[in-house]
């Protein structure tokens, strides 16, 4: 599912937000991303409000671009709390790394846009 929109001005590619998507219907699209210790996503933009729900890990990182209209505009290392569940706005063009010693776990529940559900109906 590799996001085909490229950046704004510089031609560039931009990746999945997870691993692999794993429920997706009318409402919500929730993704799984798993990174090994030392192993990065790659550059990818928030389209949609999302839940980030950690699931295991030790310490993990947020790497925003230039271009980045997302919360985070300078890198951010936190400790990871299992079962923590932060709502983050939309905008966001960023990778995450996996700073820590263990595999790292999260969820992603992108949260449709209610008004294009019901244009489907």
């Amino acid at each position: 599912m590799t996001d085909a929109n490229a950046g704004p001005e510089d031609g560039r590619v931009l990746g999945d937000i997870g691993t692999n998507v794993v429920y997706e219907d009318d409402v919500v699209r929730v993704w799984r991303l798993k990174l090994a210790p030392g192993e990065e996503s790659p550059v990818h933009r928030h389209k949609l409000d999302h839940l980030l729900i950690q699931v295991s890990g030790d310490r993990i990182a947020v790497f925003p671009e230039p271009d980045s209209e997302g919360p985070f505009r300078e890198m951010l290392e936190a400790d990871v709390v299992p079962g923590a569940v932060v709502h983050v706005h939309r905008g966001g063009v960023e990778r995450a790394r996996n700073v820590g010693t263990q595999p790292y776990l999260e969820m992603i529940v992108e949260l449709k846009d209610p008004r294009e559900s019901s244009s489907r109906v």
